[in-house]
């Protein structure tokens, strides 16, 4: 009898998750048809509500003519940078705030955080003379750095959330046997916070993978653009090649989504284990 109930529920479960796969799933599918038509049609005919594959190999040979793998490759330099030294440093910011006690450390963590509330189009101008000053212009180092310092206070605000709900004494014995502290918190700590450093990855992935504003104004090389500055790059003031650009953002889009799906389990249980204690 309860199974009978519980068919409806079932059903309407179904139900959501279809409709919820297709309303995420209908920006991709809508890229994927609007690439898949020429020009003329977009602007004449209109926009069929379908993939029209006989355009393929334009498509391709539209794509063969730009830089299109040099522009992924600028991008996932910036995201994998920013990540590494997030999690490097947040790593080692999170542990500091969590275990140590030290004068003024309320005021650090709040200024931390207040890097959060600041647009990135207000220090645009003097990070812009600063990098002039120390010959970062025109280079990915000088960009990872300056997604570094976003992304930053947000990993270590999560790493110390997961610290705080690790209790001291499964590392009290390693200070005992005169452990290292950076041997305590590479081979004690991180391996227990796991899916926080998880969603911290995510987090500062994405803010190097969708970089644009400071790309656009510190790279002036076409060759060390990333995907979001090149995808910007195809707007004309008399012509934008909607096909084009809409088949580059597909390519730049899947990946970012693919990793997302995988990881996503960890992101949400890093996130809430970050969130026990601030």
């Amino acid at each position: 009898m309860n199974n009978v109930h519980q068919i409806p529920t079932r059903l309407l479960h179904i139900l959501l998750v279809l409709a919820l796969t297709v309303f995420g799933g209908f920006p991709i599918y809508w890229m994927a048809t609007t690439a898949l038509s020429l020009n003329s049609e977009l602007y004449n005919s209109g926009q069929v509500p379908w993939p029209q594959l006989a355009n393929l190999p334009s498509m391709i040979a539209e794509l063969a003519q730009l830089p299109l793998m040099r522009w992924l490759m600028n991008t996932s330099i910036v995201a994998v940078g920013t990540t590494v030294l997030s999690l490097v440093l947040g790593a080692l910011a999170g542990y500091s705030l969590s275990r140590f006690k030290f004068h003024g450390k309320g005021i650090l963590g709040f200024l931390m955080f207040m890097t959060q509330v600041v647009p990135e189009a207000l220090i645009l101008v003097p990070l812009y003379a600063m990098f002039i000053t120390l010959g970062l212009l025109n280079s990915l180092f000088g960009l990872v750095l300056a997604n570094v310092g976003f992304s930053l206070p947000v990993a270590a605000f999560i790493i110390k959330g997961a610290i705080d709900a690790v209790p001291y004494e499964i590392e009290e014995s390693a200070v005992i046997d005169n452990c290292p502290r950076i041997s305590v918190l590479t081979m004690i700590i991180l391996p227990i916070i796991a899916p926080s450093m998880a969603a911290a990855a995510v987090i500062s992935f994405f803010a190097g993978w969708n970089e644009y504003l400071f790309a656009a104004t510190f790279l002036m090389d076409r060759d060390l653009w990333p995907a979001s500055v090149g995808l910007a790059s195809f707007v004309g003031q008399y012509e934008t090649p909607l096909s084009a650009v809409m088949a580059a953002a597909l390519i730049f889009s899947l990946p970012a989504v693919v990793f997302f799906l995988l990881i996503q389990r960890k992101i949400v249980a890093g996130i809430t284990a970050g969130a026990v204690k601030g």
